[in-house]
């Protein structure tokens, strides 16, 4: 008796395959074991201050940076096309977060933190992360310069120790008025415990590089703290003590009102975190000569978030500062993203306790050296000395995030680096005359054929400058060629362009011929109509001047 085979379930497609799956394939010992778990527990030492100090900035409870930082982060290793990236909250969402949760409170941020989610895991499945990649690096320099001054500006209350007396505005021109008009509320104290946490994090980064230096100044600023007395607010003075377990898994209700109310905000997460998190995954693909897997990476971003919304999180995205202390850590796989979430959720379930003598004033301090190191003042003067292009398009994005929206910057921001390469990319096609129509000609010339050569691709951009000059030329010669061969691609309004001037070329008794066509120019010239009797394609000269005869 004959055995059927039994059908195996289709694989999945390797563009949505988790890096993870890879890894196990190409073989995972013992000694990659040791290596991730080195880098994931220094990544957890940077991440365990990183998550409670953007949580408090964002408005919510310091308990919501660890569930997110343990949740997302476990599964944005799990089931991301990544080898190294590490999810959890970011301080980019820092400004976008505290004015959902001051709109809508914190259940609709979960809901369109879950929302972001659906969103993000659609945006993978239908392979647009390719797409989201293609962002002009002037406008990631002005986002990412104009993220670093909101998240100073949101420290500068706990950084100070200012009394408000009432909530701190989201929008900056009015914050630092509410925040110059309570500077009489000033405290020395706070002022002094945030520049000591500074002072540890830079002097450690100094003189010991490998050193963790964001844990080590904010536990030695709290045990001195604790030690002396100060009178500054902490995080169980504001906050209680943080709880030791994760929640139980829960969503609010998604009545359609809250779905509409939390709708723009997840649709700003999901714009926001699709580009840090491939931002991030290309920052480590750099430092360790990997590729990531755009889409996958998207995907799991999704379902990241849907997770940590589950256990009380909010927005997760792939972190560039703990990504590329992963990479430099010595990470091999995923394994060591998955074991920075354990370990932090092991520092919960031991230390919790411990977190409410960390004085809010030293995670400002923190989130201040964060802010200075993400500016890239480097990069953006250099991109306002490189061209005025790029300087438009790097200022307009750093003042739009800054004072207006982060997804208008973003929008905005590529829209004029769009405009900026469009206009390069014109001026860089021309027509070169390759036989003049008139004047000296080389012996033997044909007086009535005239070629002319273009280079470049002949695109909207191009097509009103050159076609004029196209256009002029087309007055003089019985035969009119055009050489294709250095335009690598024509659009629709190029194609166009040469049905017109195929059609003057005619009403004046002559004939237009395009030579040295790729075979896909060629192609996107017959769908707009470009093709004979009108024009006729030729492979080379020699085979124009044969028409020509027979004409």
């Amino acid at each position: 008796m004959t055995e059927t085979p039994t059908e195996r379930p289709p694989e999945p497609s390797p563009e949505f395959l988790p890096k993870l799956v890879t890894v196990l394939r190409e073989g995972y010992g013992a000694q990659d074991f040791r290596a991730d778990v080195l880098a994931g527990l220094t990544v957890a030492i940077v991440a365990l201050p990183l998550s409670m100090a953007i949580a408090i900035a964002s408005g919510v409870g310091p308990e919501r940076g660890l569930y997110t930082t343990i949740v997302g982060g476990f599964l944005v290793s799990a089931l991301g096309g990544s080898r190294f990236q590490i999810g959890g909250p970011a301080g980019a969402f820092i400004v976008l977060v505290s004015a959902c949760v001051m709109q809508i409170g914190i259940e609709g941020l979960i809901l369109a933190t879950f929302l972001s989610g659906l969103f993000l895991v659609a945006v993978g499945a239908l392979r647009l992360g390719t797409y989201i990649k293609f962002i002009p690096y002037p406008v990631t320099v002005g986002f990412t310069a104009g993220i670093a001054v909101i998240i100073f500006a949101s420290q500068m209350k706990d950084l100070f120790g200012l009394s408000l007396g009432g909530p701190e505005p989201a929008e900056i021109l009015h914050k630092v008025e509410v925040l110059w008009e309570a500077r009489h509320t000033a405290s020395a104290a706070a002022f002094g415990v945030a520049l000591a946490t500074i002072a540890l994090i830079v002097g450690i980064k100094r003189l010991r590089p490998g050193w963790p230096n964001l844990l080590l100044a904010i536990v030695l600023v709290a045990a001195g703290v604790a030690l002396l007395g100060v009178p500054v607010e902490t995080i169980g003075s504001r906050f209680g003590e943080l709880p030791r377990l994760l929640p139980a898994p829960a969503l609010p209700v998604p009545t359609a009102e809250a779905v509409m109310a939390a709708l723009p905000f997840a649709v700003s997460f999901t714009l926001l975190g699709a580009i840090e998190s491939l931002l991030s995954a290309v920052v480590a693909d750099g430092m360790s000569g990997r590729q990531h897997r755009s889409n996958a990476e998207l995907v799991a971003q999704g379902v990241a978030n849907m997770g940590a919304a589950v256990f009380g999180g909010f927005c997760v995205t792939g972190t560039i500062a703990r990504t590329a202390t992963n990479v430099r850590a010595g990470s091999r796989s995923p394994v060591s993203g998955m074991l920075h979430a354990l370990f932090v959720l092991g520092f919960m379930l031991v230390a919790a306790p411990l977190a409410a003598f960390i004085p809010l004033a030293a995670l400002a301090g923190l989130l201040a050296v964060v802010a200075w190191n993400m500016a890239e003042k480097e990069e953006f003067w250099g991109l306002m000395r490189a061209s005025r292009g790029d300087a438009m398009v790097v200022v307009v994005t750093f003042l739009l995030v800054v004072f207006r929206d982060l997804t208008e910057g973003i929008v905005v921001g590529f829209a004029l680096g769009g405009l900026v390469f469009i206009r390069r990319m014109s001026e860089a096609a021309e027509v070169e005359a390759a036989q003049a129509p008139e004047g000296a000609r080389a012996e033997g010339a044909n007086p009535d054929q005239v070629v002319y050569r273009l280079h470049g691709p002949y695109f909207f951009g191009a097509a009103a400058r050159l076609g004029v000059v196209l256009d002029r030329i087309a007055d003089y010669p019985r035969a009119f060629v055009v050489d294709f061969s250095d335009v690598p691609f024509v659009d629709s309004s190029g194609a166009r362009a040469f049905e017109l001037l195929a059609h003057k070329v005619a009403r004046k008794g002559g004939q237009l011929y395009l030579i040295g066509t790729r075979p896909e120019v060629q192609r996107d010239l017959q769908v707009q109509g470009v093709h004979a009797p009108l024009v006729q394609v030729l492979p080379d000269l020699q085979s124009v001047t044969a028409a020509e005869a027979n004409r």
